[in-house]
């Protein structure tokens, strides 16, 4: 007996692993069941309690933590982690090789680029002045490009770009725009390095 709930117009690849009680498809407000494609690529794993709307495009080697939240009509690429506890809202661009760990909150409007990682607790932001009037037309989630790493506990307001490779240092608050290449910590955060200087090495 199978102990997760598909809804109406899913695809599924080979090898797709759902653990118990998993729901995939779910249609969002103002859609019915089945009107919008569902699609998650071959040798994923959803695990448990992980729900997952409507109207996602999803790639290969996709895979979930326990109780993660992904809403409708984003695309994500290919091997790409959602942790534990996180969210994924609607219209969010993921490319491939993204990690997003555990309890991690990313609005809708973002764009996570290649191979980007985000850290435990990171909170992304998309509204400069939140309940306003016209606050639903005026959504600008951050885009964090290639390579670049958000250290846990960080939040990244509206708007901002992390550049290519950057570092975010834990518990930074990013009111600014990141050069690529380089390090940044504290609030607000503030250069403190080139990634170049940093005893590290991919």
């Amino acid at each position: 007996m199978e102990n997760f709930k598909l809804y109406k117009n899913v695809t599924l690849g080979k090898n797709v692993v759902i653990e118990d009680y998993a729901i995939i498809g779910i249609p969002p407000k103002g859609y019915e069941d089945g009107e919008l494609e569902t699609v998650i690529g071959d040798d994923s794993v959803i695990r448990s309690h992980t729900v997952i709307y409507a109207g996602n495009k999803i790639g290969k080697n996709f895979q979930t933590g326990n109780k993660a939240n992904i809403r409708e009509l984003n695309e994500i690429g290919d091997n790409v982690s959602v942790g534990t506890l996180s969210i994924v809202e609607h219209h969010v661009k993921i490319e491939d090789g993204v990690r997003i760990h555990s309890q991690v909150f990313v609005p809708e409007y973002s764009f996570l680029k290649k191979k980007c990682w985000l850290g435990p607790n990171v909170v992304v932001t998309n509204a400069k002045y939140p309940q306003s009037p016209n606050v639903k037309n005026e959504l600008f989630g951050a885009t964090i490009d290639e390579g670049a790493k958000i250290g846990a506990n960080s939040t990244l307001l509206p708007g901002v770009n992390i550049g290519k490779n950057a570092l975010v240092g834990a518990g930074s608050v990013v009111t600014k725009s990141v050069a690529e290449n380089t390090v940044v910590v504290g609030n607000p955060a503030k250069q403190i390095n080139k990634m170049s200087n940093l005893p590290y090495k991919e």
